[in-house]
């Protein structure tokens, strides 16, 4: 149904864009091929980089009349096939889009183009006194790629996801126009919610060019608390007594003995304390050092008197919070660099489940002879599971990881989940997706898909 580029194609985009901004296939570098974790695989036939919104339109405006697919792509950190030209066609690098615009420090906003990486958000705010929470773990995402999957991440406790830090998006349809969805305004009540239905939709809606973020005051102070258990039930039924506190926490993290090794190995560096079955990291923020004190005191006594806590580690220097926070950011390349291959399920669970679905999980390792690492955002029910092919043939490993991600979605399902909390549908789980939500809620988004894009050039078979 898609056109196959031609030389006519090729011309214009050269005239367009530049010869150095027009990559055809032959010349297109492998990494273009996939994303970060490589299951999915499409060579596209045209790499185009991108400088500004009205380049994205002119791009649509062509490829609408001609009927060519069009696939974008930040910087490439997905774990779903979610960038990767399944049908070839056009990928859009959106990484040249990288200006931060404008600090409006009256209505706390901060505007930026869709290409700049969520680590220079981090700095330019932070330098300036200010906050932007969502923090996915890879700082190497562009936030265009965090708005289009509405990326969680460790913060999501206390300030919630990206959607709840979007006042705005500048957007370009399949067709070509340039729309403004949502403005520098806290209220809302103006008609069906189009910013909102665009964050999370994975590209294949209308491509993101520019944000308006909503910006906090940074918090003064900080600290953390590594909780050690003997058992990992211990640990996450104590994530469900100490949710109830009346005590906002930042993050709550949960992670086991064996992960903690391979960061180890992997770093080259000692964890603080890796003799305990199971932990509970738990960082803190606060404007005033009381406050902080008041509220990491409270979890601290709970857990050393009333739970199963072998101890409280307090987290309170730059070397400590480095050992232990570097160690949990580097958990996903640790296990990857432990296997010879592996994929990856992503699933969020009502947080009183996680204990069973753990239990569940080591039963699938030993019943299908595969190790199955993984570590979660304890305090939204978030967890990783990753399927490692370690030494198992390529036909079986094939075999039986499909029959272990049906029975990880299928029981996700059963306890009230859903089959991803933060990375997104993409290509890999979308029957996951049909087989959850059913035929009905399905046919409502291809409804939306064809009203946005009735010719199915935006990231074709992604998500429906």
């Amino acid at each position: 149904m898609y056109k196959i580029i031609d030389n006519e194609d090729i011309l214009y985009f050269i005239s367009l864009l530049g010869k150095e901004n027009v990559i055809q296939k032959e010349n297109i570098k492998a990494d273009y091929h996939k994303d970060e974790l490589g299951t999915i695989y499409g060579i596209p036939d045209l790499l185009l980089f991108v400088h500004n919104t009205e380049e994205v339109s002119s791009i649509m405006k062509y490829a609408s009349s001609k009927i060519i697919p069009v696939t974008v792509r930040g910087a490439g950190t997905g774990l779903v096939g979610g960038c990767v030209a399944i049908h070839g066609g056009i990928l859009l690098d959106t990484s040249k889009m990288n200006h931060i615009l404008e600090l409006d420090e009256d209505n706390l906003t901060l505007t930026v183009e869709a290409g700049v990486l969520i680590m220079d958000i981090f700095e330019y705010v932070e330098s300036r006194g200010f906050y932007y929470p969502p923090n996915p773990g890879e700082t190497s995402a562009t936030i265009g790629g965090n708005i289009a999957t509405n990326a969680g991440g460790m913060k999501a406790v206390k300030y919630g996801v990206t959607r709840d830090f979007i006042r705005a998006i500048e957007v370009v349809m399949p067709s070509g126009e340039i729309e403004l969805l949502g403005r520098k305004v806290v209220k809302d009540s103006s008609g069906y919610s189009l910013k909102n239905l665009i964050i999370g939709s994975e590209g294949t809606l209308a491509i993101i060019t520019k944000a308006i973020l909503k910006i906090i005051p940074k918090p003064k102070h900080f600290i953390s608390l590594l909780i050690p258990f003997e058992s990992v039930d211990d640990a996450l039924e104590s994530v469900t007594r100490i949710g109830k506190l009346p005590v906002l926490m930042t993050a709550i993290e949960f992670f086991e003995r064996e992960t903690i090794g391979f960061a180890e190995e992997f770093l080259g560096k000692k964890f603080p304390d890796s003799g305990s079955a199971a932990y509970i990291l738990i960082a803190f923020d606060a404007m005033t050092a009381s406050e902080l004190k008041a509220s990491y005191e409270i979890v601290a006594n709970l857990c050393l008197e009333q739970l199963s806590a072998k101890d409280v580690y307090i987290v309170d220097t730059k070397e400590r919070s480095d050992s232990v926070w570097k160690a949990r950011s580097a958990f996903l390349e640790a296990i990857k660099a432990s296997t010879t291959e592996m994929d990856e399920c992503d699933v969020v669970l009502p947080r009183n489940s996680m204990a069973s679905y753990i239990k569940f999980i080591r039963s699938l390792s030993e019943k299908h002879n595969m190790r199955l690492p993984s570590f979660g955002h304890a305090g939204d029910g978030n967890l990783h599971i990753y399927l490692c092919k370690d030494q198992m043939s390529d036909s079986t490993f094939e075999k039986t990881k499909q029959i272990v991600f049906d029975e990880l979605y299928l029981r996700a399902t059963v306890v009230g989940g859903l089959v991803s909390g933060e990375h997104g549908i993409g290509y890999a789980k979308v029957d996951y997706l049909k087989k959850q939500i059913g035929k009905t809620q399905i046919d409502l988004m291809k409804h939306i898909k064809n009203g946005f894009d009735p010719n199915h050039i935006l990231n074709p078979d992604k998500v429906i």
